[in-house]
């Protein structure tokens, strides 16, 4: 191969690595606005006042909820309680409780993430007694998505015990219409669960690393391309 024609060849070859990189960086840093826009926007919902039964019941969707602040009155349907096993909580590993609350004065039934409780390592099925009251309980918390899914080897699960839980499934197991949003709850209800929920993130610090290493991959394949091709060439004896 001639010179001029393998000078032409890596110069097209550094312009395509170099478009390539600066596009995967400035996308990684498109990533990270629209994380912060995000955070900013649950922050806002917050702040806001508190939804009861009537003004959660009043919004459009019940998804135009997320991330508010609620104060529900309900009752709790304690049959149809199921456990998360393999769910942390102050770096001990163990089940979160999630129980159905039927809203009073409605036929909406919402899933509440109701704490952690440690598991039994010597006997997988057995639970420690949840105190669930049979009348109507206040429940503070806020709206946030379902439950986050964890790998799981075996198919759906229908025992108190599961690895992950689908509203769709569940709603259809149960016999009632689940509401799309799940409410963590954050009160002290006095029932042995701990509430110490971690916080939710932006991530953005992943996205403005990842952008970083492609700046920088840049920059290595801009100063490895004059180097080679200007340079050396000029200090050759």
């Amino acid at each position: 191969m001639s010179p001029r024609r393998r000078f032409w060849l890596l110069s097209v070859a550094t312009m395509l690595g170099l478009a390539a990189t600066l596009a995967l960086g400035r996308w990684q840093l498109s990533r990270a606005a629209q994380k912060q826009a995000m955070q900013q926007s649950q922050e806002a919902a917050a702040r806001l006042p508190a939804l009861d039964n009537q003004t959660l019941l009043a919004l459009p969707t019940l998804a135009d909820a997320l991330h508010r602040s609620v104060a529900l009155r309900g009752q709790w349907i304690a049959p149809r309680t199921v456990y998360l096993e393999n769910r942390q909580m102050q770096g001990k590993v163990g089940l979160y409780a999630i129980t159905p609350l039927r809203l009073e004065g409605s036929a909406t039934v919402i899933l509440v993430q109701r704490g952690w409780l440690a598991r039994n390592f010597l006997e997988r099925t057995a639970l420690a007694p949840l105190p669930t009251s049979a009348g109507i309980v206040q429940v503070r918390g806020v709206m946030a998505a379902p439950p986050a899914r964890l790998y799981q080897f075996a198919g759906a699960e229908t025992g108190p015990i599961r690895q992950n839980l689908d509203l769709v499934a569940f709603a259809a197991e149960i016999g009632v219409a689940l509401a799309p949003l799940t409410v963590v709850q954050t009160d002290d209800a006095h029932d042995g669960l701990l509430r110490d929920w971690p916080a939710v993130g932006s991530g953005v610090e992943k996205h403005y690393g990842y952008a970083f290493q492609w700046f920088s991959l840049s920059v290595l394949i801009a100063a490895l391309y004059v180097w080679f091709q200007f340079i050396r060439r000029s200090v050759r004896p």
